[in-house]
């Protein structure tokens, strides 16, 4: 790439009547990509050197970690009484006390969000105020301290930039960013830990679920129960579905469906998602009162859809319900929107419309054109960070 300094374009400006005619004498390599808006001193166009990319076959990613360069920590101890001295360092291992909250009594919250590579290279978060406001919920409920809004974004922005040859191909994966806050002090009684630690890594991922979708719903174990920690994403509320969602993958299911614990009647959510079902011109997802997560994509969804002009609720959903539904899809950060393609519940099966023309469809590209660029973003949903 070519760079002028503010002495070298006004010399030239002297010679040239525009600064055109000096970059017709250029051979610009063709990657590249001239970026909109002038330089302030000469009448021109900047270029974006070709990112560089870590040696990844972008095509074959699934959702697995792959380790990454950096991340970043940052600590809250009993006698500052806050976070402080957030810094980057290499990806690796960490030490902790064998007493430490964490792992004794599992004081710890987690988030997810996703970076995205633009057509032009740059770099977008996708709502992160919305992922640090709720591990501000969070925090409260299992009564920790928690990150500002602005240490939260200005950690994953850190992150992100640190690892950004991490960042996929425009249109080829994201880089998810996986936050946490984990009670690190030394405790051995039940009680919350003294010191925290807030740590965010980042890897790169591509579909959460490559195949079709085939949900079934599990009718003895509960995800959450009211009063409980089903509404927050604490590290306690998911290894106990693992015995339940191991058994249904052994049989072919993608997924789990969970029921209510209070009647057993109406749907919840699935292992890491929100449901939606269509009948006409109405979209109804179960209610988040407290057992179901308030998914950010969720919500991201229940907007654009109102905005196709389809009328939206939020309600208890009997299970028989489902079985009357046109469509079914679920949300998420990880699988973000994905038509579900049947659901079996006490030996009945269900096959709902896939493909092109459904809903789902729709709002995937909707969704996913914000993220990565191609669809303007009028809400302010994303966060050029590069």
């Amino acid at each position: 790439m070519f760079m002028f300094s503010r002495s070298i374009c006004c010399a030239k400006l002297n010679q040239l009547s525009t600064f055109e005619t000096l970059f017709s004498n250029l051979k610009l390599r063709p990657y590249a990509t001239p970026l909109i808006g002038p330089l302030q001193t000469c009448e021109s166009r900047i270029y974006r050197e070709k990112a560089e990319y870590a040696n990844v076959n972008w095509d074959e990613l699934g959702f697995a970690l792959t380790k990454t360069d950096y991340m970043y920590v940052m600590n809250f101890t009993e006698e500052e009484q806050k976070f402080f001295n957030g810094t980057l360092t290499r990806f690796g291992n960490i030490e902790m006390c064998p007493s430490s909250g964490i792992l004794n009594y599992g004081q710890g919250l987690f988030e997810g969000l996703k970076a995205y590579r633009k057509e032009d290279e740059g770099i977008l978060l996708f709502r992160p105020q919305e992922n640090a406001l709720r591990m501000k919920i969070g925090a409260d409920r299992m009564c920790m301290p928690s990150p500002t809004v602005d240490q939260f974004i200005d950690a994953v922005k850190k992150t992100v930039l640190a690892n950004k040859r991490w960042v996929p191909p425009y249109g080829r994966g994201s880089l998810y960013v996986r936050p946490l806050l984990m009670g690190t002090g030394r405790n051995l009684g039940v009680k919350p830990s003294s010191d925290y630690t807030f740590l965010v890594y980042a890897s790169p991922v591509g579909n959460y679920h490559k195949g079709d979708l085939n949900l079934m719903v599990e009718d003895n174990v509960r995800r959450a129960i009211p009063g409980g920690t089903g509404g927050i994403k604490a590290v306690t509320n998911y290894s106990p579905v693992y015995k339940p969602l191991t058994e249904a993958k052994a049989k072919g299911f993608s997924d789990l469906l969970f029921l209510d614990a209070s009647t057993g009647s109406n749907i919840e959510e699935g292992s890491a998602c929100n449901i939606f079902i269509l009948k006409g011109n109405v979209i109804s997802t179960p209610t988040t009162h407290g057992t179901i997560l308030p998914g950010i994509t969720r919500k991201s969804i229940m907007e654009i859809a109102s905005d196709f002009g389809y009328q939206v609720e939020e309600r208890a959903i009997p299970i028989k319900e489902v079985f009357d539904a046109e469509e079914v899809f679920c949300t998420g950060t990880a699988m973000v929107v994905k038509s579900v393609a049947s659901i079996t519940y006490q030996g009945k099966r269900i096959e709902y419309k896939l493909g092109a023309e459904t809903l789902a469809q729709k709002l995937h590209a909707t969704l996913t054109g914000i993220q990565t660029g191609p669809i303007e973003d009028k809400l302010g949903w994303t966060m050029l960070i590069d």
